[in-house]
C-alpha cells in the first residue's frame, strides 16, 4: 500500500491596496530609507485600511483565489487551520469566522499561534490529518494585519511589519510528491524577546496597559537576531544533511521573510545561489504568518514538477522549523 502523503494543489495570497513607503514613514517617525534597507531590507508595506477590518477579510481573498483556480466548493473543505497572532477577535477563532464568511459549513477549524511560525507549524500539523486519512480537503491559511499591533512611534519595530493573507489547499496523495518532511523546534527563552506584554489573562487590558503601550510589538532586535540566524540556518541544513540534499538537488529555499541578513545567512549556509531564494521582503515586509504563502503565492507560476522545496521561519516563542516538500503540480 502506497503512502498517502498531503500535497498542495493550489495556492492562494492577497495583499491590500495601500502601500505605506520608506518615504511616507520617514515623515510618520524618524527613520529613513537608508537606514530601513540597509538594516532589514524593507522598502515597503501593505497595510490594510477600512473600518471593522480584520485578518480574516484577507483571508477570504486568498482563498477565493483558491476556490477559482480549482473549482473546490465550500462545503468540500472538511479542515480549516488560521495562522496568526492577530485574530479578529481573542474568540471566537478566525477559522470560524473565515468559514462564515466563505459558506463553509462541513469543516471544523482552529486558529494556530506560532508567531512567524505558524505557517509553517499548521501547514505540518495540517498534513498530519491528511496523511492519517481523516481529511480530504485542508485549508490552511496564514494572515496577519499587523499594522493593529504595531507602534508607529516605535521606529525599531514599525518599520518592519505589514499587512496580507496567504493560504494553500491541502489533498491527498500517493507517491512521492508533497510534504515529505518537517523538523519544528521551539525554545520558551524566546518569551522575552519577542512579545505583547499586556492584552492576556496575565495582564488584562486597563487604562493603565494602554497608557503604557504595552498592547503593541515589543521587540529585543539584537537576541531575536541572534537566535533567528543561527537557528534557522542549522535546522534548513538539518533537512538537508537527513535528506542526502546539496544545493544542486533543491529548486528553491522559501525563508520567512523577516530580515534580509538573516535570509542571506540562511541561504549560504545551505550552499544556495540567491537565485534559489524566494524573496519578497522589500515589497512587503514581514508579514509573519503569510510570509511564507505569499512566496509560494508569487512563485506558483514558476514551480515545477517535482521541485524540492525548503520552507523555513522563525518566530515568537521562540519557534523555529523547515519542511521539505516535492511540488506536486
Amino acid at each position: 500500500m502506497k503512502k498517502i502523503r498531503a500535497v498542495i494543489t493550489a495556492v492562494g495570497g492577497y495583499a491590500p491596496d495601500y502601500i505605506l513607503d520608506n518615504h511616507e514613514l520617514s515623515r510618520i517617525v524618524d527613520t529613513s530609507d537608508e537606514w530601513i534597507m540597509t538594516r532589514v531590507g524593507i522598502k515597503e508595506r501593505h497595510i490594510l485600511k477600512g473600518e471593522g477590518k480584520g485578518s480574516s477579510d484577507m483571508a477570504v481573498k486568498a482563498v477565493e483565489e483558491i476556490f477559482r483556480k480549482t473549482g473546490t466548493q465550500p462545503d468540500e473543505i472538511d479542515l480549516v487551520i488560521f495562522a496568526t497572532v492577530t485574530p479578529d477577535h481573542v474568540f471566537p477563532a478566525s477559522a470560524n469566522i473565515l468559514c462564515d464568511k466563505l459558506g463553509i459549513r462541513n469543516a471544523h477549524g482552529f486558529d494556530l499561534n506560532a508567531g512567524c511560525s505558524g505557517f509553517l507549524y499548521a501547514l505540518d500539523t495540517a498534513s498530519k490529518f491528511v496523511e492519517a486519512g481523516a481529511k480530504k480537503k485542508v485549508l490552511v491559511v496564514g494572515a496577519d494585519k499587523m499594522s493593529s499591533i504595531v507602534d508607529y512611534t516605535d521606529r525599531t519595530t514599525c518599520v518592519l511589519f505589514g499587512d496580507a493573507a496567504g493560504a494553500v489547499l491541502l489533498e491527498p496523495g500517493e507517491g512521492e510528491y508533497g510534504v515529505i518532511d518537517s523538523i519544528l523546534r521551539s525554545d520558551g527563552v524566546g518569551r522575552k524577546y519577542l512579545k505583547m506584554e499586556a492584552g492576556g489573562s496575565v495582564n488584562p487590558p486597563s487604562h493603565a496597559t494602554i497608557d503604557a503601550r504595552q498592547h503593541y510589538i515589543f521587540q529585543d532586535g539584537r537576541h531575536v537576531f541572534k537566535y533567528a540566524v543561527s537557528n534557522m540556518a542549522d535546522v534548513s541544513v538539518e533537512m538537508m544533511k537527513k535528506h542526502n540534499l546539496s544545493g544542486e538537488d533543491l529548486a528553491w529555499l522559501v525563508p520567512h521573510q523577516a530580515n534580509m541578513r538573516i535570509i542571506e545567512a540562511t541561504a549560504e549556509r545551505m550552499g544556495l545561489d540567491k537565485s534559489k531564494v524566494m524573496i519578497n521582503i522589500e515589497r512587503y515586509g514581514n508579514t509573519t504568518a503569510a510570509t511564507l504563502p505569499l512566496c509560494l503565492w508569487e512563485w506558483e507560476s514558476k514551480l515545477k514538477k517535482g521541485d524540492n522545496i525548503i520552507l523555513a521561519a522563525f518566530g515568537a516563542g521562540f519557534t523555529w522549523g523547515s519542511m521539505l516538500i516535492r511540488w506536486a503540480y
